[in-house]
């Protein structure tokens, strides 16, 4: 008994965070209540047109949804830079770090006005807006566009490589991130119910196949 119990546990896979080399799973099997899991809890359907999509079908750009005074911009820029300066004294940021991009790895400068530093919108607005958004009322939209697990502070050359692009179309650069980065769009889409594309669904199992320990955010 022991020495099947050691066994098993050095068959374990990879640990959060820490795809294998390929990506590939391996075939291990997903254990309830992680990210490779939540997968297969999510629908699966075609894309819909993206007619009739506008930024401002989500709500006015960053609103002060959490009534702290403060814009949701500004908010994750406090939650993700470090060395955080303001300009008036609490909610406006001047400056500070990107430490670790979580898209390429790297350090990034922000400087209010001429930031390299974009509030990406992990799962896109007008790939929310083509896999179910269309038919939420507005309040659901401006919820979704201002939710923090869906936002990230991130490199703005790599977000606008990203663009509206999913799993099946677009990964960070940064390979250590991909576990992380996938789980919160598999936690994004199902906490609103928004659906995926079988192409998307396979591209999601297969990063999380290399870290099946990794759980949702």
């Amino acid at each position: 008994m022991l020495a099947a119990t050691a066994l098993a546990t050095t068959a374990c896979s990879p640990g959060p965070g820490t795809p294998n080399a390929d990506g590939g799973s391996g075939g291990t099997s997903a254990a309830r209540g992680t990210a490779l899991a939540a997968v297969d809890t999510l629908t699966v359907k075609g894309r819909a047109p993206k007619t009739g999509y506008e930024r401002e079908k989500f709500g006015r750009a960053w609103a002060d949804v959490d009534g702290n005074g403060c814009g949701t911009r500004d908010d994750i820029l406090k939650r993700d830079l470090s060395g955080v300066r303001f300009t008036d004294g609490r909610c406006k940021v001047a400056s500070g770090t990107l430490t670790d991009d979580p898209y390429t790895g790297g350090t990034v400068s922000y400087v209010r006005g001429r930031s390299k530093v974009d509030i990406d919108h992990v799962v896109a607005l007008s790939d929310a807006w083509q896999k179910g958004a269309q038919k939420w009322d507005g309040e659901t939209r401006r919820r979704f566009a201002n939710d923090p697990l869906n936002l990230l502070a991130v490199d703005a050359s790599a977000n606008r490589r990203k663009s509206d692009g999913d799993a099946a179309t677009w990964l960070p650069p940064n390979r250590a991130y991909r576990c992380t980065y996938v789980a919160r769009q598999v936690a994004v889409k199902k906490k609103y119910g928004v659906w995926v594309t079988p192409g998307e669904r396979d591209a999601m199992k297969r990063v999380l196949g290399g870290c099946p320990q990794q759980e949702l955010p």
